[in-house]
């Protein structure tokens, strides 16, 4: 069944195209008069021209407030692709927008000519500089922005990350930094094209909910809430916001849906004070954030979703943590921003969003979680398969609540540190040591598997049958081995703070065979 367009007109100047569907859904396109006037001139002129051209319109009239995906390229690993490599990656996805956390001059050669459109940073190590030493921001600015500015397409730089919670309280320096990354940037004629902002987490919120009494907290308003978003609105910058719904909802899992955390279908929540419903917890956190910034008066300011993600492993309280609710999140969260509008409170204004992020990185610290936020492995095979364009979303309109999630990349025979692999006719993974890791971390990882663990090591003690050959790495994976196959292969039960990875090919050191459950 063929759509169906109509015409209505609220006065001679306000007029309405409607779609109707073959599933009966009516879409409204506000017309303007001087657009009206041009399509019935031209099916005058060439209906079956027009008409052609309608279709075009109501297409892009369809997309007019969708907004735009990005990925953020951290790098705090010891086995990722080689920057060029990178690049190739991000292409072959369709990816135009990345987001980095440095301006590593490896990284931003490779992306030279790329048309990838890049945010750089400046770290939090290097705020008290920046904000003491103009001619500081002018160095780093010649160094790191000018040396590659415009074949590297450098669109804003990143002040400091989140530093109203970095320990070495350096929050006094985020202002004045940003000053003077600015004026710099006007000494070398490039303000006008590349913008300045820093991240901020949502924990600078005093109150969040609900989303109508958004505000901040209130030590940080005078200090610097004020000073910097009297910046970002006169250098018509923007307000750039971290925004995790995972962290919220494994809090808060007695009171907040997976459903309405992940977008998934559900039956909202309706704010009390102005009666706006949300269908998604991201969507209620940003304009919370919107909320805080207009009780300031400053609604004006525009904002950008610099980093939010769900990790596909975590530890065994980090409730949610799954490689199924990563799809979900990425993939509904890709859907809604690049076919949907704004916000509830601000439906107008598109949705520019950057996911955490680009691979897994295996030297984050912190929980197992941290480790596995990546759309990626470091092979640069996809952790679970979504598309990340809007073109991909027309074959696969669920886009990761039906989502096939990829398993763990089978490493080569001779990745398998310690000895080699047989083939397994059955369907299973194993936990084995990662070598990268170094002997320390394995040793200490061995220690905890062996003991408060409660592996079984008895194999792999002298004279028994697993203790040859008599490396760390065969004995930790064995130990490794045990603990994942005691805990079901639970999610998060393989890595050991990046000491061990999952493989689906049967381990063999020597004789010793290792169990595949207890």
């Amino acid at each position: 069944m063929h759509d169906s367009f109509f015409l209505t007109a609220k006065s001679f100047t306000s007029f309405s195209l409607y779609k109707l569907n073959h599933n009966h859904q009516i879409h409204k396109y506000p017309l303007s008069f001087s657009l009206l006037s041009f399509l019935l001139t031209s099916t005058a002129m060439a209906s079956f021209t027009t008409l052609t051209s309608l279709f075009v319109l109501l297409s892009l009239l369809s997309y007019a407030n969708s907004g735009s995906i990005g990925v953020n390229y951290g790098r705090i690993a010891n086995n990722l692709p080689t920057p060029e490599e990178v690049v190739q990656l991000l292409k072959s996805q369709g990816i135009n927008r990345v987001k980095l956390y440095d301006t590593d001059s490896a990284v931003l050669t490779a992306l030279s000519g790329s048309n990838i459109s890049v945010t750089v940073a400046l770290p939090n190590e290097q705020l008290s500089d920046a904000a003491s030493k103009q001619s500081f921001t002018d160095s780093w600015v010649q160094s790191n922005i000018i040396r590659y500015y415009p074949k590297t397409n450098i669109e804003s730089i990143a002040v400091g990350n989140e530093v109203f919670v970095d320990p070495k309280n350096t929050t006094k320096f985020l202002v004045p930094a940003m000053k003077n990354v600015y004026a710099s940037l006007v000494k070398y004629g490039v303000a006008s094209s590349i913008k300045v902002s820093s991240p901020v987490a949502l924990s600078a919120l005093q109150n969040s909910y609900p989303s109508s009494s958004g505000s901040f907290k209130t030590d940080l308003i005078e200090p610097v809430i004020k000073p910097m978003l009297s910046f970002l609105k006169q250098s018509g910058s923007f307000l750039a916001v971290n925004i995790y719904p995972f962290f919220a909802y494994v809090a808060n899992t007695d009171t907040i849906s997976l459903d309405y955390a992940l977008f998934r279908d559900n039956k909202g929540v309706t704010d009390p004070n102005n009666g706006l419903v949300y269908k998604s917890l991201f969507e209620a956190q940003i304009d919370a954030v919107y909320a805080a910034m207009k009780a300031l008066n400053f609604d004006d300011v525009k904002m950008e979703i610099t980093e939010t993600g769900w990790p596909s492993k975590g530890d065994e309280n980090e409730t949610g943590a799954s490689a199924d609710n990563a799809a979900a999140y990425n993939g509904n969260l890709v859907k809604r921003v690049l076919t949907g509008s704004g916000t509830p409170l601000k439906p107008d204004e598109p949705l520019n969003v950057y996911l955490f992020a680009l691979f897994n990185e295996n030297q984050k610290p912190g929980p197992v979680s941290e480790r596995n936020y990546g759309l990626f492995y470091p092979s640069k095979e996809k952790v679970y398969d979504i598309t990340l364009i809007r073109e991909g979303l027309e074959a696969d309109p669920n886009n990761g609540s039906k989502s096939q999630v990829v398993k763990t990349p089978v490493p080569s025979p001779a990745s398998v540190v310690g000895g080699g692999v047989e083939e397994s006719k059955v369907v299973n993974t194993w936990c084995v040591a990662n070598e990268k890791a170094g002997t320390e971390q394995l040793q200490a990882a061995l220690d905890y598997a062996c003991g408060e663990g409660g592996a079984d090591c008895r194999p792999i003690q002298p004279g028994a049958t697993c203790h040859n050959p008599d490396t760390l790495a065969a004995h930790a994976s064995y130990a490794f081995n045990s603990y994942y196959q005691k805990k079901a292969r639970g999610t998060g039960t393989c890595d050991f703070k990046g000491a061990a990875y999952v493989v689906t090919q049967h381990p063999k050191y020597g004789s010793c065979k290792f169990p595949t459950g207890y």
